[in-house]
């Protein structure tokens, strides 16, 4: 079933015409503007975006690290150091160097397309390893998984990236590096 916002509308205006003090009310009050949709907020976000460069290739390859991360650790269990180092490194370097493009970060991460890639990275490594037990060919060498960290680390950096680009060109924003 279904009601037309037109019929809500008028339903509401004759309920409310019909009491005595609604009508008091109505008259006592001065017209009043239609508000703005939360739209019209947009370019100013937009335009404090203008002077936003792009995430470096560099910060996706830290972020395609933590996407083999699974699969390397498989490989080496002794590799956990090395990738909480560098996830340190990540949130150093994300609060310091990156402080400039904290907004377009944020608004990468409110992005249901940002966290659809992350929902289908996560979707598509336990897929693969499902996948392969159930056809019986389950990695269990290092190299097997080595191979498919590195695969999920290029998913993750063209999917990040992709996402990168699709956003600036919603948005209006240069793609420049050099500013």
């Amino acid at each position: 079933m279904s009601i037309s916002i037109s019929s809500v509308d008028m339903f509401t205006e004759s309920n409310r015409a019909s009491t005595p003090t609604a009508l008091v009310a109505e008259a006592s009050q001065a017209p009043q503007a239609p508000q703005a949709p939360q739209a019209a907020q947009l370019p100013a976000d937009i335009a404090a975006l203008q002077g936003v460069k792009p995430l470096p290739a560099w910060f996706f390859a830290f972020e395609g690290v933590m996407g083999g991360a699974f699969d390397i650790l498989k490989a080496d269990p002794n590799a956990w150091m090395v990738l909480a180092g560098l996830g340190l490194v990540n949130l150093t370097i994300g609060l310091t160097v990156l402080s400039k493009r904290r907004k377009l970060l944020k608004a990468m991460l409110k992005n249901g397309r940002t966290r659809a890639i992350a929902i289908g990275l996560v979707s598509l490594r336990m897929g693969v390893h499902l996948v392969l037990g159930l056809l019986g060919a389950e990695i269990t060498s290092a190299a097997g998984h080595l191979v498919l960290a590195a695969l999920m680390a290029a998913t993750t950096v063209g999917l990040l990236w992709f996402d990168q680009r699709v956003s600036f060109r919603a948005l209006g924003l240069s793609l420049d590096r050099r500013g």
